[in-house]
């Protein structure tokens, strides 16, 4: 009989997290999520790791969909998506397990990573290798760039709130579809970069746009554009960690077409090997034609590769 994603909630450090969870087997994967997505992203990869004998757990970060926001939201920091992790683990009793990042969600992955090596069994991590922060990384895009436009307090909110939840999700994710950097002119907001006639992606459904429109609904957007985009850049700064290396086994999966590899730097970083400078055991994989969500757009081929490199690392005690 098929396996079905269970739903469950838990209280941990001050919060109650919403969790989806499937597959009984002795090793686990968490999945760690980023924006404009939720745990229902990782739909097909849970089945999938279930099906092949994994367990699979993958949390709505505080404030993000059916859990709930962090109670001083001006407080809020990747940090506590590194202690949730931890503490959903220790919640489980799961002493080590293997932790899977799409886009932001991969910054908290590797972070638990160098910090807590001894729970960690190896990453993946979808569109984002581990790279040292930089404060000033962005300080050469345009004015209309959306992360810098989105961590203006307020900003974001009075853009979206021009429109229902519907039209502000599908907009994004549009918007991240795309192969160039969302950048709007200067006397236009991000959602005016797409056109209202603008269709889903081939890949998504009606039924897909009304799950995580419902699941928006019920966050709202104010603790999504807290973190990672109003805190990110003055988060960056206190990164801390000298001489950084990832010494688990790393696989970055990228799509070829992700906007996120026009970032200053970022490609050539990628393609040069320098992000091996960070990460000893790294394994690279492009995705032709594949863009910022890979893991909806291209399944099948992204299960198969995080199975594959799952069942590839040995047993460590």
């Amino acid at each position: 009989m098929d396996q079905i994603i269970q739903h469950k909630y838990i209280d941990i450090r001050g919060v109650k997290l919403h969790i989806a969870e499937i597959g009984t087997g002795p090793k686990v994967v968490v999945l760690l999520h980023g924006f404009p997505e939720i745990w229902y992203s990782w739909r097909h990869q849970m089945i999938a790791l279930a099906a092949a004998g994994y367990r699979a757990i993958a949390p709505d970060l505080r404030g993000y969909g059916l859990s709930q926001p962090h109670p001083e939201l001006e407080k809020a920091s990747f940090s506590d998506f590194v202690h949730d992790t931890l503490a959903i683990l220790d919640h489980f009793q799961i002493e080590k397990a293997f932790l899977v990042g799409k886009d932001f969600g991969s910054w908290p992955v590797f972070l638990l990573s160098l910090l807590h090596p001894t729970r960690v069994s190896g990453v993946v991590s979808l569109g984002v290798p581990f790279f040292v922060p930089k404060p000033q990384r962005y300080q050469g895009l345009p004015e209309g760039f959306y992360i810098s436009r989105w961590k203006e307090p307020g900003r974001a909110q009075a853009d979206f709130s021009r429109f229902d939840v519907k039209t502000v999700w599908k907009n994004i994710y549009i918007l991240f579809s795309r192969s160039e950097i969302p950048i709007a002119d200067r006397d236009k907001e991000l959602m005016d970069m797409v056109d209202p006639s603008s269709p889903l992606p081939p890949w998504l459904t009606n039924e897909d746009l009304a799950i995580y429109t419902s699941l928006y609904e019920n966050s709202g957007f104010d603790s999504p554009m807290q973190v990672p985009y109003t805190s990110l850049l003055s988060k960056l700064g206190e990164f801390t960690i000298t001489n950084p290396k990832v010494e688990v086994p790393v696989l970055l999966i990228m799509g070829d077409r992700d906007y996120f590899l026009k970032f200053p730097g970022i490609e050539e970083y990628i393609k040069s090997g320098q992000v091996k400078d960070y990460v000893n055991d790294l394994e690279i994989k492009f995705l032709a034609d594949g863009n910022h969500f890979i893991q909806e757009q291209f399944p099948d081929q992204v299960n198969q590769l995080i199975i594959s490199f799952l069942n590839q690392v040995p047993d460590q005690d």
